[in-house]
């Protein structure tokens, strides 16, 4: 392990330079306190809930570590109406509602504030001061980064290319995740419709460790502890796992998810941007089939189009059918393992600990 990883690990006080991802509907409050407990950075995703669900999610981590953790919220652009689009989309799934024997919402909404114009939640950050605040999709202003800084609350932020690395260090985000085009769930882009590069984690963590001078954290495709190892070498301070903890005992991935997991799927993700209006990797299932048949200027903007997406899942679960599930994996899903998340954690640092012998 390079000194910048060692000093990094010891600014945060963690034994192994491992993040448990905040995976929204999968991470919960108890895996993030036995990620952290087990010498790793225990994550929660607070970025879909409301601010009185997001104190609750915090003061449970709390309440089951005093160690680091982290609360990741979305910086999206605010979405936009488009109620011709959101009319188009409603019929183009109503035949699936039918099928579980159920009935498409009439009309679509934005499910969750970005937190560009939250107020709510940055007032929650600064009362409960969560370790460390990330943001995924872009980055807030100066008056909220300073904020949560004058708080004393360590910032990360992801990011896809240089360029939207070098937003976020002029922005003073205190360390910077490469999110690969292998990554699991949503894609970080700051513009979904912008041409995106889909620069692979290994080749982007690199690029970003040679340009800046900012701790750059390496995600997507990274499963065990030979891959930690290989993002380490490429001088990142650590990695950051998601589908290697979908398994864990703490996660509340549905039971058609898991399955999905330890099947063929694991081999065949794909990029869609059907479920949530968002390009997110997913296990290949009916809902990706549908985005694979339409343009992107058929779905609704984020995340207006996921109260849809997580309506037809519901109806569809209940009869069932787990087809049309959130399963968002990354490319290296086909290696995850099942068992708790305190175990993972000391199987990666084993892992890792071999592969730097």
């Amino acid at each position: 392990m390079s000194e910048s990883s060692r000093a990094w690990l010891h600014r945060l006080n963690l034994r192994w330079p491992i993040i448990q991802a905040p995976m929204a509907g999968v991470s919960t409050p108890a895996m993030a306190a036995a990620a952290s407990n087990a010498g790793a950075l225990g994550s929660i995703g607070v970025g879909a809930a409301k601010p009185d669900e997001a104190a609750r999610m915090i003061d449970a981590v709390r309440r089951g570590t005093d160690r680091p953790f982290n609360a990741n919220v979305f910086c999206h652009q605010p979405a936009q109406a488009k109620p011709d689009v959101e009319r188009a989309w409603i019929d183009r799934l109503a035949p699936r509602f039918a099928d579980a024997a159920a009935q498409p919402p009439r009309t679509l909404s934005e499910i969750y504030k970005s937190f560009l114009v939250d107020d709510d939640m940055l007032a929650l950050f600064l009362d409960r001061k969560p370790p460390i605040v990330s943001f995924h999709f872009g980055v807030p202003d100066a008056s909220r980064v300073r904020a949560l800084r004058e708080a004393g609350i360590v910032l990360f932020a992801s990011a896809t290319t240089l360029a939207e690395a070098r937003v976020l260090a002029e922005a003073g985000i205190d360390a910077i995740i490469a999110q690969g085009y292998e990554a699991g769930g949503h894609r970080g882009v700051f513009d979904p419709n912008a041409t995106d590069d889909q620069l692979g984690t290994l080749a982007l963590t690199r690029v970003l460790v040679d340009a800046l001078d900012v701790p750059v954290i390496a995600a997507g495709g990274i499963m065990d502890g030979a891959g930690i190892a290989a993002a380490l070498e490429l001088g990142a301070v650590a990695a950051l796992l998601g589908t290697a903890f979908i398994a864990c005992d703490e996660s509340i991935a549905d039971d058609g998810y898991r399955a999905a997991l330890f099947s063929d799927a694991a081999h065949h993700t794909t990029m869609t941007r059907a479920i949530s209006g968002r390009p997110a990797r997913c296990l290949r299932n009916r809902f990706t089939d549908i985005g694979d048949a339409v343009d992107a200027s058929a779905i609704p903007d984020y995340p207006i189009a996921y109260d849809i997406g997580k309506a037809l899942h519901a109806a569809s679960k209940a009869k069932g059918e787990f087809g049309f599930g959130a399963q968002w994996a990354g490319q290296g899903a086909a290696l995850a393992r099942a068992m708790s998340t305190a175990a993972l954690v000391a199987q990666l640092a084993s892992e890792l600990q071999a592969a730097q012998a």
